[in-house]
C-alpha cells in the first residue's frame, strides 16, 4: 500500500481538510476566517505569524491555517505548505496599487511543488467597497486563464465584512477537495 493510500485512508476516517489561507497583508484573511467561524470581526490586528482555526463545515473538519501576509513574513509561507489540501488566496479588490505584487506572489506560490495538487480558491475580497475591481477584472490581472490546466481553481467575489460570497467559495473548495480525497463519498 502506497503512502498516498495510507494518507487517504487516515483522512477518510477523520474527514479532515487542511486549508492554507494566504494573501498580501490587509487582504482580509483573518476577517474571512473569523466570519466563517461566526466570531466577532469588529477588532482585528495584523497577523504577525499564523493562526489555526478548526471549523466544522458541512460534514468535514477544516483546519484553516491563516498565515500573515506582510512582506517580511512571506518568505516563511513555505513552512506551511506540507499536506495542504486547499489553498485560499485572498485579494484586496480595492487595493489597485498592489495588484502586481499580488500577482507575483500568487505566481510564486503556484510554482511550489508541495502545493501542486491543492485546490485553489481565489477570494476577491472587499466587493462591498465602491470602486473595487470585479472578480472578472481580478482574474484578468492575475492572468488566471493561463494557469496550468491540471489545477482546480475558482475565483469568487466576496466581502469578509458582510460575509457575502464566503459560503459560495468555501462550498466549492470543500466539494472540490472532497472529490479528490474522499473518492467513495
Amino acid at each position: 500500500m502506497g503512502l498516498l493510500s495510507i494518507i487517504r485512508k487516515i483522512k477518510k476516517k477523520e474527514k479532515e481538510m487542511r486549508i492554507l489561507m494566504v494573501g498580501l497583508d490587509n487582504s482580509g484573511k483573518t476577517t474571512i476566517v473569523l466570519k466563517m467561524n461566526g466570531e466577532d470581526t469588529s477588532v482585528i490586528s495584523p497577523t504577525l505569524g499564523f493562526n489555526i482555526k478548526t471549523i466544522i463545515y458541512q460534514k468535514y473538519t477544516l483546519n484553516i491555517w491563516d498565515v500573515g501576509g506582510h512582506k517580511t513574513i512571506r518568505s516563511y509561507w513555505r513552512n506551511y505548505f506540507e499536506q495542504t489540501d486547499g489553498l485560499v488566496w485572498a485579494v484586496d479588490s480595492y487595493d489597485l496599487r498592489r495588484l502586481d505584487d499580488c500577482k507575483m506572489e500568487l505566481d510564486n506560490l503556484l510554482k511550489e511543488e508541495r502545493l501542486a495538487g491543492s485546490s485553489l480558491l481565489i477570494l476577491a475580497n472587499k466587493q462591498d467597497i465602491q470602486g473595487a475591481l470585479t472578480p472578472e477584472e481580478i482574474g484578468k490581472v492575475l492572468n488566471l486563464e493561463s494557469m496550468d490546466k491540471s489545477r482546480h481553481w475558482k475565483i469568487v467575489g466576496c466581502s469578509a465584512y458582510t460575509g457575502e460570497g464566503l459560503l459560495e467559495g468555501f462550498d466549492w473548495l470543500v466539494q472540490d477537495i472532497a472529490s479528490r480525497i474522499y473518492m467513495l463519498d
